[in-house]
């Protein structure tokens, strides 16, 4: 009686697109073009990276680490750690030396796969990371010739070759740890989250869904979002399991190049945060029929809120939906998605009900369940209107960090977000902002992130940043950092007017500031930890004006 007690383990997706559709490919951009390598080819890789792994030394639970791009290379470590039953710590290439010397150290990584070019990056660690007894080296053109002071370093090709192109992967529990990724660390020392098997196998299903992103074996990916940040969004195995095409811009992430490769290799579906989309847009803009994106059909957007206004305009210009999804490194990251119609009663809406729906954050994705609280963990209503931190827990949720286990951050079995956040009575989660950026000013709240959205909405304004500075009568007020698109005639008092129309003067920045550019963090975030020391370190001091 019942059913079969199989293990939730990931290699029994991953195997699946050798076998379903064995020819596909797996397209990485290189200096002058694409490398193309099928599923089949890459499977044999994986096999043979794991059995050279396993020769090594590496064991099941050991820890591995890639600093690297997105690329075959980096997919074919994926499916290695996943049969091996070893954890793959996704290094951020973005990170400094300090940060980048505290992971590899606080999760013992034993070997670190990396991309030629990135081999600078880690220079620095030399002699610094004791647990690390080998490099491996892959190469793309251009950078066969490589050198380095990392310590026993050897190329990717050469590591892998002579070995066995079968390896039997073994049964283990569904449980046993299948990624580690670190949270970007813009308050304290960088966080771990431990994926396990069977988190990320219902992650996977569950993401997979029509409701959710819709996901398809006739689809070709384009994996914008970096496979180290939250494992890819999850994308790379689902694209995996389903045997779809994947387009991977390696180190080529610049809006021209990622634009040519979507028309290039027909992408119908792509991933990536706001500013990439901003990017698109801009270049589209300038050159309107110098790209075929008749392919695409939806893009999902994710990292933070994408503006109202972007979700528009991909809509009315390229007839793209772009699924906006709330989720962070400690819920694998899928939590919420909205789309333009997420059940039967929406579909005859009006078009601008149905936009209004997807600037939120979304609803619920199955098996989850979340809740707003105040600030005693009382749980608040689901009116729309009720603001209160965002709780969130189910099964590919974080129960505790690696080795850290930071019991503030959890509360009675629930991820303690950081999210500000309403959910109103269709069950929609709109995110009013971190905890961290909310701009307290005479006891009332302002949302940064709204302000921001309706800035960026005014012509000739390419991105709006707004953060709280400090303010001897009100403790804080806002200022706006505003990045005009090339040539854009915008003056602080258009962006003020502008604002006027849908905000309380109390509400308004009391500062407008031009900047050529606003920091990112290594997940592509705006860093605002970063602007607000920078206008500290500036001297800068809002004008006693109320």
């Amino acid at each position: 009686m019942g059913m079969q007690q199989t293990p939730l383990l990931m290699h029994r997706l991953v195997e699946r697109s050798a076998i379903v559709a064995p020819d596909e490919e797996i397209v990485t951009a290189t200096e002058d073009g694409v490398r193309r390598q099928t599923y089949r080819e890459t499977r044999a890789r994986a096999h043979q990276l794991a059995h050279a792994l396993q020769a090594e030394g590496i064991e099941f639970g050991d820890r591995v680490g890639t600093f690297m791009w997105n690329g075959s290379r980096h997919l074919e470590a994926y499916w290695a750690s996943a049969g091996m039953g070893i954890c793959l710590h996704t290094l951020n290439i973005r990170l400094g030396p300090a940060d980048l010397e505290y992971i590899i150290n606080h999760a013992e990584d034993q070997i670190i796969i990396v991309d030629a070019d990135l081999l600078p990056a880690l220079e620095p660690l030399a002699g610094k990371i004791p647990t690390v007894r080998k490099v491996i080296v892959a190469t793309e053109p251009g950078f066969e010739g490589w050198a380095t002071e990392l310590p026993h370093a050897i190329d990717y090709d050469d590591f892998i070759a002579g070995h066995a192109d079968e390896f039997q992967w073994q049964d283990f529990p569904e449980t046993s740890a299948l990624g580690l990724c670190y949270t970007s660390g813009t308050t304290g020392d960088p966080k771990g989250v431990e994926y396990e098997h069977r988190s990320q196998y219902l992650h996977t299903l569950t993401q997979s869904l029509t409701d959710s992103m819709g996901l398809s074996g006739a689809d070709t990916m384009c994996g914008i979002v970096p496979m180290f940040h939250a494992q890819g969004w999850g994308l790379p195995w689902a694209a995996t399991m389903l045997g779809m095409k994947q387009v991977m811009p390696h180190r080529f992430m610049g809006a021209d190049r990622l634009i040519r490769l979507m028309a290039d290799e027909a992408v119908t579906i792509s991933a990536g945060v706001p500013t990439i989309w901003q990017g698109v847009k801009a270049i589209v803009e300038a050159d309107a029929g110098a790209y075929d994106l008749s392919a695409l059909e939806r893009l999902t957007c994710g990292g933070s809120a994408p503006p109202p206004s972007l979700i528009r305009w991909f809509a009315d210009e390229l007839d793209v939906e772009m699924i906006q999804g709330w989720g962070m490194t400690e819920t694998s990251p899928l939590g919420t998605l909205s789309r333009r119609v997420m059940k039967r009663s929406q579909i005859d809406l009006d078009p601008s009900v149905q936009f209004d729906n997807m600037a939120k954050a979304g609803q619920l994705m199955p098996g989850l369940d979340m809740r707003i609280v105040d600030d005693d963990f009382n749980e608040l209503p689901w009116d729309g209107e009720s603001v209160g931190e965002l709780l969130i827990r189910g099964p590919w949720i974080a129960r505790e960090y690696f080795r850290n286990p930071q019991p503030t951050k959890f509360h009675e079995g629930w991820l303690v977000t950081g999210d500000v956040a309403t959910i109103d009575s269709e069950a929609y989660l709109t995110i009013a902002d971190r905890s961290k950026d909310l701009i307290k000013s005479g006891g009332e709240w302002i949302s940064s992130v709204d302000l921001e959205n309706h800035i960026v909405a005014m012509s000739g304004v390419a991105q709006a940043c707004v953060v709280a500075s400090p303010h001897p009568k009100w403790d804080e007020r806002p200022v706006a950092l505003v990045v005009l698109d090339a040539d854009a005639d915008v003056a602080a008092d258009d962006v003020l007017a502008h604002c006027e129309s849908n905000y309380a003067k109390w509400q308004l920045p009391d500062e407008i500031l031009f900047v050529d550019s606003i920091p990112l963090t290594g997940t592509g975030k705006m860093n605002k930890k970063v602007v607000r020391s920078d206008l500290e370190s500036q001297g800068y001091k809002l004008p006693d004006l109320r």
